[in-house]
């Protein structure tokens, strides 16, 4: 496990339904190289390989893995800005 410093908190918001498909919303509030960060992140069910039929819980935590997968791979940067 990583330093108990750099770890977050994933706290289910809510399932949402729009005309692009059914998305599960997270907020993530951590702390990451002294930084700390808030940030909302929505998972397509579709994507996650879920189907609609599958128990409300089940489709929260795979959506809720994938999410936490995918963040910790992503590499961030400012809009605007640019390193040289």
């Amino acid at each position: 496990m990583k330093n108990i410093a750099e770890n977050c908190l994933v706290r289910f918001m809510s399932i949402s339904k729009k005309k692009d498909g059914i998305f599960a919303n997270y907020k993530v509030k951590g702390l990451r190289n002294s930084t700390t960060f808030t940030t909302t992140i929505s998972v397509d069910v579709a994507a996650a390989e879920l189907d609609t039929t599958y128990p409300l819980d089940a489709i929260i935590e795979k959506c809720a893995h994938l999410a936490v997968r995918e963040f910790d791979e992503s590499e961030l940067q400012f809009e605007g800005m640019a390193a040289n």
